[in-house]
């Protein structure tokens, strides 16, 4: 953990306006989208940011449920933080979600959601075909966030001492993707950044606002490619694809 990393700037954080645009931008990307490698059926939870309710996941489960995923939403309501009973039911509901399709359920998460994901996916591993994450705070101090103040009133629970109860950085014993931005306003982005710890771990950049990362194209794009891949015949996200341009459209994540 980055005990040193300040969360991101004024200016970053004034970028997240761009939020409805992105949204927007759906719309002239959708025939693009649309492309993607169909799904298989299996199920997708996909879990909301802090403070945010499964009704801002819906244009992206929509997309997935086009694409033949079974996707859902984590059904607890608005997101305010592990909060009693929280993790319980979302265990349950991942079991559930397994006993009903007979099948892994890959997990999905949104800021504070994807924390969610990885840690269900390291209790119950034999559950979770893979972990995809957009803007996750996991790899940093808990208060390189422009959020932490949210959280602790949200939750009702100090940051800091909640944060020394989980190995957060450590990756989930499953293909883990974290999906994130540079340009990220409200978490700091090397928070998001997954460390190699096995081989099926990976980190794909995407130039978007924290508030948009749920509702951006090439966000979309890079969670139906991974979504698309035979369990047990995980493979790295090829970025330089679709005619050249996902080397403009996805950056090196480990440039300098």
């Amino acid at each position: 953990m980055n005990k040193t990393l300040p969360p991101p700037s004024l200016a970053l954080l004034a970028l997240e306006f761009r939020a409805p645009w992105e949204l927007g931008s759906l719309l002239p990307a959708w025939p693009a989208l649309r492309r993607a490698a169909p799904g298989d059926g299996h199920g997708v939870l996909v879990f909301p940011g802090l403070s945010a309710h499964d009704l801002t996941t819906v244009p992206l489960r929509r997309y997935l449920g086009s694409l033949g995923y079974n996707a859902s939403g984590w059904n607890q309501g608005f997101n305010f933080g592990p909060r009693a009973g929280v993790l319980e039911r979302a265990k349950e509901g991942l079991a559930q979600a397994c006993a009903t399709s007979g099948q892994k359920v890959s997990l999905v998460g949104w800021s504070l959601g994807g924390v969610y994901a990885r840690e269900l996916a390291k209790e119950m591993p034999g559950h979770v075909r893979c972990v995809i994450t957009l803007g996750s705070p996991f790899a940093g101090h808990p208060k390189s966030t422009n959020a932490w103040r949210i959280y602790e009133f949200a939750s009702g629970r100090d940051i800091e001492r909640e944060h020394e109860s989980y190995q957060l950085a450590a990756a989930p014993p499953v293909p883990t993707t974290s999906i994130f931005s540079r340009s990220d306003g409200i978490v700091a982005w090397r928070g998001s950044i997954q460390q190699p710890e096995h081989a099926q771990t990976e980190n794909i950049e995407v130039i978007a606002s924290h508030i948009g990362i749920g509702m951006h194209p090439a966000a979309w794009w890079a969670v139906a490619d991974r979504l698309s891949q035979a369990e047990g015949a995980w493979k790295p996200f090829e970025r330089n694809g679709l005619l050249g341009l996902k080397g403009l459209i996805y950056p090196d994540p480990n440039r300098a």
